[in-house]
């Protein structure tokens, strides 16, 4: 198979599909990968539509088509465009009732993204409706093309560019009116299946509502408006129908205006008659409910929460006289009260986004508007919440249930503040008075306590003190699943246990009992006994000697290493508040408990490491992680700090943790992550270990090129560049590390496929810059460096570009005019820099923009250029913007402008101008729109 011919692609289809050989289709598939990619694929797959062997060779061709045009139309020269689109038509014309569907929307997707690219087709439309409408088979492929042609506007493979989605915008809206009429006069044609032509005139109505192609007066008093209402509002409707019914008056519903100004008049009137057409589907959602038709009760309670959405501004637009709009939402309540949970979760992103506004404006008239509706939300998801009544035992983590109860906890704290705290609480605490109240229904509403809980005042005395005393009292035979629950509610009344310190010792007794408990209550205790400690801390003191204990029984509780290290994390902040004296020998202690089981791990010669198990290093390791990063006492720097000894101490054992674990980059990861927490801990005290630690890094990244050596070296250099002795040591480690990096990403895709390295290199390189800029300036690195920089301008990864940019920025702000002295002596060298490389630093960073990174990556390269421009001058600057505008592409591959001259002097001018950086990234924006 090593030519290109259509007798050798059939058989090459043909063992992918028939056969019976692993290696061989693989083989098969591997081969044809490479076709698709080759210049003959073009006239190949062509002539395998026309022959029309098979499926499998007609699904390919026609899938070959669609990715040739889609990913390489520049390959064509423009004077071959005219005959593939009147080739393309044919195929289309030929489709009949035998062709699968697969193969319909692969040759609709390819004459529609045809139409978008080819600059001279200038009224594909219009064509495509002379040529196929008449004709009674090619309806069916014509409909398609019709719904996938403004589906594919936005595509990101198309890369269109603002002034071409802009013509082809035009050339829709200009043929709207001509496919509106073919549309209706779809539905009139009885030689057609009707339920089929109702679907397909749906979806392609819908397509084109969505893009907004219709002038208002066109939109709803049309046939296919009517339809898509009348269609949801019969019970025997279909649920295909059903479906395509709703995505068209949910596209209906997206032409009305979102916006804060006035509606004119007609428009007025469109958005009343649609409001109260929807209105009307009421009854048809209660009878979805009796017929117990979920379905078709989810698309209704879309269709109302798209209501909602579409009069978002008019239903917050006068907190004095309620717009009509206002009852969508009580609609939107029907739905959230229906019985099945998923129903109601879909409105939660219209209750999130009127918290958000709401909160925004402040406005308290305007909240109290909504109080009721918020009310009966509340009430509806304290019932949604509830389990069921026979289940035993605790909800199951990452079960549907588990994650719609999170979803609910997310929600309410969100709404919480629109009715209130403090009112919510009180809401459920009456639920729980109640008499004969299940215990599902208590579960639920301590679950929605415990959500408003940690907004309630510390000095309530009404409410809460008859809560907490009914919780320590429970007894045995209480339900397992409220026990927890009702644990979980204590933790998190941790701030008014604070204020309430006569509380604290039953509390702490109660949560203890529970800890030691193997039925399941132990992780909602050690939950509830980190946020105690984190929120009682000088009180929690004299509880140290029972902390320390727990510390050390912590593998007898039955709970798991994230619960454990939580409560670590808790202990550490009380140890914080120690006496000097007490502090030392009980930090000892605990990073003890941790320490001595790796050591045995590391002693140990058999065994392999099992990932979350007590033999996984990273299990002991993450635990004592979290105890140094935690106890953080305020220590002066003339005062030894208590926890350097216990570092020095342990170094030994995290260099043989090194050497033995250095192939696994988990375990290397959390020990350099251990590493920095305690060198960020004791500061300049840590200087014993810079020496060994660096030695041992510097060999082993030359080894494994872990990334995480470069970021420990990065907390080195912020640390200690600022002592002159240590400045040449650090510049070594610099040196040392260069070498094997830039050998990593000058491998064949390096960047991309190593952006961790990428991204704490040039962090490292910033430290270096911000601590010790002479230093590295004048220094041979920062040619390569700097260059290396520029190759990785192009990474579309965020943190590995940011970093990039940042080291561009920490580099040029040295480039300043000003009077601070270290400035005066780094300013020459930046200058010289810049010149020399700025032009090459713009047009990689125009590039980059333009063809490869991610828009809201932008405003970082907004910030180079505008330091490049402090640094350099317009009057430089401008040349290398001319230049690196210049190398841009000025047609795209069909042959249409991507940016005219007009818009690229704008662009220069705009940039040249720009005080801030924030207009060099507006104009930045909007200019990489030109290209994508």
């Amino acid at each position: 198979m090593d030519t290109y011919s259509v007798d050798v692609v059939y058989q090459a289809i043909s063992a992918l599909f028939q056969g019976n050989n692993p290696k061989e289709q693989e083989k098969a598939n591997k081969w044809l990968q490479d076709f698709q990619k080759s210049i003959y694929s073009w006239t190949i797959a062509d002539e395998l539509l026309h022959q029309k062997r098979d499926l499998h060779a007609n699904y390919f061709a026609a899938q070959t088509m669609r990715n040739k045009i889609q990913n390489s139309f520049s390959e064509l020269p423009p004077h071959t465009h005219e005959s593939l689109r009147d080739s393309l038509i044919t195929h289309i014309g030929q489709i009949d009732e035998q062709t699968d569907n697969v193969i319909v929307t692969q040759l609709s997707l390819a004459v529609a993204d045809l139409a978008l690219l080819m600059a001279s087709w200038r009224e594909p439309i219009n064509d495509l409706l002379v040529t196929l409408a008449p004709h009674q088979c090619a309806i069916w492929p014509l409909l398609e093309v019709l719904k996938v042609l403004p589906e594919e506007i936005d595509s990101r493979y198309l890369r269109l560019g603002a002034n071409r989605r802009e013509e082809v915008h035009k050339q829709l809206d200009a043929s709207a009116e001509c496919v509106l009429k073919f549309l209706c006069m779809c539905l009139q044609r009885e030689d057609l299946d009707q339920q089929r032509v109702w679907n397909a005139a749906l979806r392609t109505y819908s397509a084109w509502l969505v893009i907004h192609a219709f002038p208002v007066s066109h939109v709803y008093n049309n046939a296919l408006t009517q339809l898509a209402f009348r269609l949801l509002s019969l019970p025997e409707t279909t649920g295909k129908l059903h479906d395509n019914a709703t995505e068209c008056v949910c596209a209906l519903l997206s032409c009305i205006n979102t916006r804060q100004d006035s509606a004119s008049e007609p428009e007025s009137s469109f958005e009343a008659q649609v409001f109260g057409a929807v209105c009307m589907l009421e009854t048809p959602y209660h009878l979805s409910v009796a017929h117990e038709d979920t379905d078709k009760t989810i698309n209704y309670c879309r269709i109302f929460t798209s209501l909602c959405d579409a009069f978002f501004y008019d239903l917050l637009a006068d907190a004095h006289k309620p717009h009509f709009s206002l009852k969508g939402l009580d609609l939107v309540l029907l739905c959230v009260g229906h019985f099945d949970y998923e129903v109601a979760e879909i409105t939660f992103h219209l209750w999130y986004k009127l918290s958000e506004d709401l909160f925004q404006r402040n406005e308290d008239k305007l909240t109290a508007l909504f109080r009721p509706h918020i009310e009966r939300l509340i009430s509806a998801l304290f019932r949604h919440s509830q389990m069921e009544s026979d289940h035993d035992g605790l909800i199951e983590e990452n079960n549907n249930f588990f994650d719609f109860r999170r979803k609910v906890s997310d929600l309410i704290k969100d709404v919480a503040f629109i009715v209130g705290s403090g009112a919510c609480f009180k809401q459920m605490f009456h639920i729980l008075q109640a008499p004969e109240t299940t215990w599902e229904s208590t579960e639920a509403a301590l679950f929605i306590m415990q959500n408003v809980a940690k907004n309630i005042l510390p000095d309530e005395n009404e409410v809460i003190p008859k809560v907490v005393e009914a919780i320590l009292n429970m007894s045995e035979q209480t339900h397992i699943a409220v026990r927890y629950t009702a644990i979980l509610l204590i933790g998190e009344l941790c701030d008014w246990i604070e204020n309430h310190a006569e509380s604290l010792e039953a509390v702490l007794n109660f949560l203890l009992y529970a800890l030691q408990q193997k039925n399941g209550l132990a992780p909602a205790a050690a939950i509830a006994l980190t946020s105690i400690c984190s929120a009682c801390r000088q009180k929690m003191v004299c509880h140290i000697s029972g902390l320390v204990e727990i510390a050390r029984s912590l593998d007898s509780f039955q709970i798991n290493n994230d619960v454990a290290i939580g409560l670590l994390k808790g202990i550490s902040l009380i140890l914080t508040r120690l006496p000097r004296e007490q502090l030392q020998p009980a930090l000892r202690e605990i990073v003890g408990f941790q320490l001595q089981p790796l050591a045995q791990l590391v002693d140990s010669t058999g065994g392999s490491a099992q990932k979350g198990e007590r033999t996984d290093p990273v299990y002991w390791i993450d635990r004592a992680c979290a105890i140094i990063r935690h106890t953080n006492p305020d220590v002066p720097d003339n005062v030894e700090h208590p926890t350097v000894a216990i570092l020095n101490d342990a170094w030994q054992l995290i260099s043989r943790v090194m050497d033995k674990y250095q192939s696994d980059l988990r375990i290397m990861e959390r020990t350099c992550r251990l590493i920095r927490y305690g060198i960020r801990m004791v500061r300049k005290q840590a200087m014993l270990l810079v020496e060994p630690l660096i030695k041992q890094m510097v060999v082993l990244y030359a080894v494994q090129h872990h990334s995480c050596f470069l970021y420990v070296g990065s907390i080195l250099v912020d640390e200690f560049a600022k002592s002159s002795e240590c400045i040449g040591g650090l510049l070594e480690m610099l040196q040392a590390f260069i070498e094997p990096t830039f050998g990593l990403l000058q491998m064949e895709n390096g960047l991309k496929n190593n952006p961790d390295t990428v991204d704490d290199f040039f962090r490292l390189a910033s430290r270096y810059l911000d601590c010790c800029p002479h230093q590295l300036l004048q220094s041979s690195l920062i040619t390569p460096i700097f260059q290396c920089a520029l190759i990785a301008c192009s990474l579309d990864h965020r943190e590995a570009n940011s970093s990039v940019m940042k080291f561009f920025i920490n580099l040029l702000v040295w480039g300043r005019s000003n009077n601070h002295s270290r400035n005066a002596e780094c300013r020459p060298l930046v200058v010289e820099l810049a010149s020399q490389h700025g032009g090459a630093l713009v047009m990689n960073l125009i590039q980059a923009s333009v063809f490869e990174l991610h828009s809201y990556m932008l405003v970082d390269v907004a910030e180079v250029l505008h330091e490049l421009k402090q640094v350099v001058g317009n009057e430089r600057m401008q040349p290398f913007l001319a230049q690196a505008l210049e190398a841009l592409p000025k047609k795209n591959s069909g042959g249409y402008v991507t940016a005219t001259q007009q818009q690229l002097d704008e662009f220069s001018s705009t940039v040249l101008r720009a005080d801030t950086t924030k207009a060099i990234s507006q104009a930045l924006k909007t200019f990489t729109r030109l290209f994508r």
